[in-house]
């Protein structure tokens, strides 16, 4: 998979000055946006920017994401121009059902992943159902738009509401379960850095490792906050050291005065925390 990224940073594609700025960004995921904030008569240049930026950057150490319009407007044109521009992965939005997954994948080149915005109350009903190709690799939380469409009040996007948090909850356990990567919604307020910083905290605290950031500072926050610390990674070392002697000896299960009980699941949770920061 090549979506092992904590951020995904949007940029609107008209706007040819931020586009500039991609390879001075830390951003490890850059979503290079032709959908909301780009108007109807700034669509046609946004795309053309689009295609030519992933051509001059394709060689960038980063992931790129395209987010196209839904299908019947105007993303099936899209997907057609840039499938031969070959971004790391196509996000479409609006999706409903798995009709509209399979209709997807056969206008994106089998060597493009596609991503799915989560934004509808049909989306959200059918959520196990989504994933019906192993390109479907990652799942956004459009939580505005998925409010809008259940009939719910923005207000309930607040840390201590109890909607939101299962909110949150069904939306990381189902993704895991099916095997896609759940990245947390956007949020709007960007300039609030101590709010967003409690968000993060919260989300890493229930399991997320991505979020959707609208700008540079978000990304660093969340690279900060999501990212394992040295402290998680000496841990696991230890973990994987005692396992793996006790093996040699034939003991797959035993408690440690530091760590509690250690077994094979612990040994693997501490191996995989290993194996990703030394990605990094």
């Amino acid at each position: 998979m090549k979506n092992d990224f904590f951020d995904a940073l949007m940029l609107s594609t008209h706007n040819e000055k931020h586009l500039q700025k991609i390879p001075d960004l830390d951003a490890e995921c850059i979503m290079l946006n032709l959908e909301d904030g780009v108007s109807i008569e700034q669509k046609p240049e946004a795309l053309r920017l689009c295609g030519a930026y992933l051509e001059k950057y394709k060689n960038l150490n980063k992931m790129f994401v395209v987010r196209v319009n839904a299908l019947d407007d105007g993303g099936i044109e899209e997907i057609k121009y840039i499938n031969s521009l070959k971004p790391d992965a196509i996000r479409v939005p609006k999706i409903k059902t798995s009709d509209d997954v399979n209709k997807a994948l056969g206008l994106i080149d089998e060597d493009i992943e596609l991503h799915l915005s989560i934004e509808t109350a049909q989306a959200w009903k059918n959520l196990s159902d989504l994933r019906i190709d192993e390109r479907v690799s990652t799942f956004y939380l459009g939580v505005l738009d998925l409010f809008a469409d259940l009939g719910l009040s923005h207000s309930i996007i607040d840390r201590s509401n109890p909607t939101m948090t299962y909110l949150l909850s069904h939306f990381l356990i189902t993704c895991k379960s099916i095997g896609v990567k759940p990245v947390s919604f956007v949020y709007q307020d960007y300039k609030n850095t101590d709010e967003f910083s409690k968000w993060l905290e919260l989300e890493k605290s229930m399991g997320f490792k991505a979020k959707g950031c609208i700008s540079p500072k978000q990304s660093q926050m969340v690279q900060s906050i999501f990212g394992y610390d040295e402290l998680e990674v000496k841990k696991a070392k230890r973990i994987i050291k005692l396992f793996e002697a006790n093996e040699a000896n034939g003991i797959t299960g035993f408690s440690d005065e530091e760590f509690g009980f250690i077994d094979e699941p612990i040994y693997k949770g501490a191996k995989v925390i290993l194996e990703k920061h030394q990605k990094r």
